[in-house]
């Protein structure tokens, strides 16, 4: 079963905007690797799709050398209005994922965290297509999932999770479990890393180089 398109709606991303910053703290041990495998130089330019209440700026910030240029997008003002100031040379912006407001080959390193396991095939390819464009050759993608394997007794974990997203997808989409890498070679990357994530939200962080 898909998830429900309400599961990565604004207006619902809006109304629990207060919610989603207090659970971070299960997603902060996975976007902090995510960070660690991006690499992030302070020449790089940096895109941060779905940066929600903005923990991978917060986690990007206090690394040594944060980048000097960063762009966070998100679809939700609310979630943008809880963002920390920035520093300079860093902006936030209003988007769409499908329509990141860079120009080609604009970007040396994304992080999407905990965006694409909430969106429908269609949407998930059409963010990677979006980023393959935007990212230069030879740049990095860097994305956090929600992720169970699905063999041996975690699939009745993955099962449960699968259960509770189906019951309330627009408030529990984001426990369906995803693994991106078939997607991510389908859109043209390379996946060079991938690691499982088991304290707080069990996740899958995966590096991907664009060719």
């Amino acid at each position: 079963m898909l998830v429900d398109h309400r599961a990565s709606a604004a207006p619902t991303w809006d109304r629990h905007a207060s919610r989603y910053a207090r659970q971070t703290r299960h997603e902060l041990r996975a976007v902090w690797a995510a960070a660690s495998l991006a690499q992030v130089r302070p020449g790089d330019r940096v895109v941060d799709v779905a940066t929600g209440t903005g923990l991978m700026l917060d986690v990007l910030r206090v690394r040594p050398d944060p980048p000097r240029r960063l762009l966070a997008v998100d679809r939700s003002p609310g979630m943008l209005a809880r963002l920390r100031p920035l520093p300079a040379g860093w902006e936030a912006r209003q988007a769409d994922a499908r329509a990141l407001p860079l120009s080609s080959g604009a970007i040396d390193v994304a992080t999407v965290a905990y965006l694409l396991h909430l969106l429908p095939p269609a949407d998930r390819a059409a963010v990677l297509g979006e980023l393959h464009r935007v990212i230069v050759p030879g740049g990095r993608l860097v994305t956090v999932t929600v992720n169970v394997a699905r063999r041996g007794a975690s699939r009745i974990a993955a099962g449960v999770l699968d259960a509770l997203a189906g019951v309330a997808p627009a408030r529990l989409g984001g426990l369906r479990p995803h693994d991106p890498r078939a997607e991510l070679a389908e859109a043209g990357f390379t996946v060079e890393h991938a690691a499982q994530r088991r304290h707080g939200y069990p996740s899958l962080v995966v590096l991907a180089r664009r060719p």
